[in-house]
């Protein structure tokens, strides 16, 4: 029986930049420019801008799992870089990860504890407002006064 749509090759899902290992390891830190940037890996994934420029590209590849696994998506290759790029417009700075990096990150199980007391200021308000929702004009307070002096 031949089956003409079937592969023995795996199906391959690329999302990002392509190569962006290889291509990453010609940006000099300060000597590249934006402009090399931008020719090299393109328009970044993400921009942010503080002190400095910061472009995060992104390169990600997934195919499908054995039979086992019912074919679900699975990565096999997961590549960030992040460059930070200076006011005059060279690269400051660059920081690749790849799949091995990410499982080393580390999370802080820390947890922020509330700082919501009764005597607070945030509780003062926040129970003000509530009673001024709750009686916009002020009338159950006036009832209250009278009540309490017959």
């Amino acid at each position: 029986m031949i089956v003409s749509n079937c592969s023995f090759r795996p199906v391959v899902n690329h999302h990002g930049v392509p190569f962006l290992e290889k291509k990453q390891e010609s940006l000099i830190v300060n000597k590249s420019n934006k402009n090399d940037i931008l020719n090299i890996l393109g328009n970044p994934s993400t921009k942010s801008k503080f002190d400095n420029d910061v472009w995060i590209y992104i390169e990600r590849k997934q195919t499908q799992s054995g039979v086992k696994n019912l074919g679900k998506m699975q990565i096999y290759e997961n590549n960030v870089l992040v460059v930070e790029i200076d006011r005059y417009g060279l690269l400051k700075k660059k920081d690749f990860y790849n799949k091995n990096h990410m499982n080393q990150l580390n999370i802080s199980k820390d947890i922020t504890g509330k700082a919501f007391r009764k005597n607070s200021f945030i509780y003062d308000f926040m129970s003000s407002l509530r009673q001024k929702i709750n009686d916009p004009l002020g009338q159950r307070a006036k009832k209250r006064e009278s009540i309490n002096q017959r």
